[in-house]
């Protein structure tokens, strides 16, 4: 490990229409940074699986991999601070802010969650047990031994740990909106849909599924044992979100806003903000969905209005409950929440 990183490992190609391996990570990530790949090279800080250094020379199929330090030229900081909410013998439990993502990706480095608790804390065997989008706020579990990391992973994998979610929508307005009582009495709700994800494209789609489909409930299914990978697709929805409104009011902008709770059944690749976006109800100051926004710099006044909220489970090595709750708030959240009476409703509501 190197300033809180690990090295990475990249496999390469044993032919190609590339002369030496310099070439084919240049071609390949060289829009990211050019000259830095060149200068790691010069340097002798890429290396083949014996710690060998490759140099710019290093013919393609010298070797079947090569292991580097991820780096950025220039990386800013990022104005947004952590905060370390428990620690025990095994685990780290974070509240991350918004703008920072939870491990090394594209342009951040140095500025992630797992690299600065690294250095901060001088954990260098810190990972985390799961992951937030880099613009949502909230929670992060984090193991801090190698030898207890798989019992809290799997608590994630087996879907055995509660999640619940905050969000702040804008409401529609203008004469054809319905009045608080009325969009109160929607709720709550649960949604399931079909989400895929193809592997470098930005958002996840909604795929269409026959209505004899409908009724599945994806929470409900056995996952394959362990160790065995279903083979067939799934037939229906793969996602389900139970959502609830909280509030309705005036934000202190002056927008007209709800709050919601958000529980995911499932965890499918920006699932809340697929299922929101379907409501009608946006998540306020998201750049995804309903609509995929131009890239552009952090507006650091305007965060994506999601939170992670709470986490539960049982601890797999003692078997105690355990419960975390995020400290922070929502912007947008209102301000001066309406009379509206918002009905509890059970969990079996119909799907939307």
């Amino acid at each position: 490990m190197r300033d809180g990183v690990n090295a990475t490992r990249l496999r390469l190609p044993q032919s190609g229409p590339w002369t030496t391996v310099h070439e084919y990570v240049l071609e390949t990530f060289g829009h990211i940074d050019h000259g830095g790949i060149t200068a790691r090279f010069e340097a002798g800080d890429v290396v083949d699986g014996d710690g060998a250094p490759l140099d710019t020379s290093t013919p393609l199929g010298a070797c079947t991999a090569l292991w580097y330090y991820r780096s950025v030229a220039g990386e800013r900081p990022l104005p947004v601070t952590e905060e370390v909410l428990h620690e025990d013998e095994h685990l780290l439990v974070v509240d991350k802010p918004h703008f920072l993502p939870t491990t090394p990706a594209g342009r951040y480095v140095q500025e992630s969650l797992l690299v600065r608790l690294r250095r901060r804390l001088e954990l260098p065997d810190l990972v985390p047990a799961h992951r937030l989008d880099r613009g949502t706020a909230g929670l992060v579990l984090l193991s801090k031994r190698p030898e207890t990391r798989g019992a809290y992973q799997t608590l994630f994998e087996d879907r055995a740990v509660s999640k619940s979610y905050e969000c702040v929508s804008a409401l529609p307005c203008g004469p054809d909106a319905p009045d608080d009582e009325s969009l109160a009495a929607r709720f709550p709700l649960q949604v399931r849909s079909r989400i895929t994800k193809i592997k470098g494209q930005v958002t996840s789609e909604r795929e269409s599924y026959a209505v004899a489909d409908s009724g599945r409930r994806p929470q409900d299914r056995r996952r394959p044992r362990r160790g065995k990978r279903r083979t067939a697709p799934v037939p229906g929805a793969n996602a389900s979100s139970r959502v609830e409104l909280l509030d309705i009011g005036t934000s202190a902008a002056g927008r007209r806003t709800g709050r919601f709770r958000l529980t995911p059944h499932t965890g499918k690749t920006h699932q809340l903000r697929v299922h929101m976006a379907m409501l009608g109800l946006g998540i306020l100051h998201d750049r995804f969905y309903p609509e995929l926004l131009d890239d552009a710099e952090d507006d650091f006044d305007a965060p994506l209005q999601l939170l992670a909220q709470s986490l539960q489970f049982e601890d797999p090595l003692t078997g105690e409950p355990r419960r975390f709750t995020s400290s922070r708030s929502l912007a947008e959240a209102p301000a001066a929440p309406s009379t509206a009476v918002l009905t509890a409703a059970s969990a079996d509501e119909d799907p939307a």
